[in-house]
């Protein structure tokens, strides 16, 4: 897949595939920019940002914790492709603790070493989330019409204790919890503590009641509203909007909230790409928007 980003006035072609690995293992993911090698995925994400909202992520308030941690995680990528380094450096040590724990420690110093890992990963990943989160919501209490105000924050463990000391202070609460819960951290899997643990809390600001209790208008509506949000937060900190992709985000609004999409995406000034079955739901942007007819095989560009 390759394509042209205009930004600011410079121009990249950027592409990515997979290609065998020369041993005969997993298919590495390469990405090139100006048809160069990148040296991490995290290089392309320093050019440009993508936000997406597909139907699938219309559960994201009634499932796991984890697809809302991940959805944190995206929108702090599109600020700071960095992010992705302690967060994977965080799950690779929290993985090696279970194994160890369940195999049974034998070398104590490399078990310190790795729960070191996990506190300094863990709680630079905790602040990251805290602080973007904290960021978002203002973007989220806006007054975007139809579109209801969100309150938004991160709650967890470690979230609380940064409300309360410096991050050192976190780091040696933390590094105590796992010293002093290894047995039982073992027999459960893994720590009770830690930002594999936190969660994305989120509120209808206009009558208080959490998302997940929520009619599944009003849940739509706070997704859209934390979309754009994270895009207009984006574009504060970048100087440009995110590409956004939008599939079938038209399906399920009336006219007077499509309009009111359509007004907001058309203030950011952003790239949208919004999908659909019914070309209906578009018309009130017939003449200023592209229309495509995608069917198998082929795309092409319709009135």
């Amino acid at each position: 897949m390759a394509a042209k980003l205009e930004i600011e006035g410079s121009t990249y072609d950027v592409g990515t595939g997979c290609r065998p690995d020369a041993n005969g293992g997993r298919e590495k993911r390469e990405v090139r920019i100006d048809g160069e090698s990148a040296k991490s995925q995290s290089d392309l994400g320093r050019l440009t940002a993508v936000q997406w909202l597909t139907p699938q992520m219309d559960g994201l308030f009634n499932e796991g914790a984890g697809g809302r941690r991940r959805f944190v995680d995206r929108i702090i990528y599109g600020l700071d492709g960095d992010h992705a380094g302690p967060v994977n450096a965080y799950d690779h040590a929290l993985r090696s603790r279970n194994k160890l724990l369940r195999e049974g420690v034998r070398d104590t110093d490399w078990l310190a070493s790795v729960e070191d890992s996990m506190v300094r990963h863990g709680v630079a990943v905790a602040a990251r989330r805290k602080e973007a989160v904290a960021r978002l919501s203002a973007h989220c209490r806006v007054d975007d019409g139809p579109f209801p105000d969100a309150e938004i924050a991160m709650a967890g463990d470690l979230e609380g204790w940064l409300d309360e000391a410096p991050a050192l202070e976190v780091e040696d609460r933390f590094r105590e919890q796992l010293r002093e819960n290894g047995a039982r951290d073992g027999e459960q899997a893994g720590p009770g503590v830690g930002p594999h643990r936190s969660d994305l809390a989120v509120r209808h600001a206009g009558h208080g009641r959490p998302a997940a209790e929520c009619s599944t208008g009003e849940q739509k509506g706070l997704l859209i509203t934390l979309i754009l949000g994270a895009a207009r937060m984006q574009s504060e900190d970048r100087g440009f909007a995110p590409l956004l992709l939008l599939d079938e985000v038209a399906a399920h609004l009336d006219e007077t909230r499509r309009a009111a999409l359509f007004g907001r995406l058309g203030a950011l000034n952003a790239q949208a790409w919004m999908t659909g079955t019914d070309a209906g739901m578009f018309e009130a942007w017939r003449g200023t928007a592209q229309f495509f007819d995608v069917s198998p095989g082929s795309i092409t560009e319709c009135g």
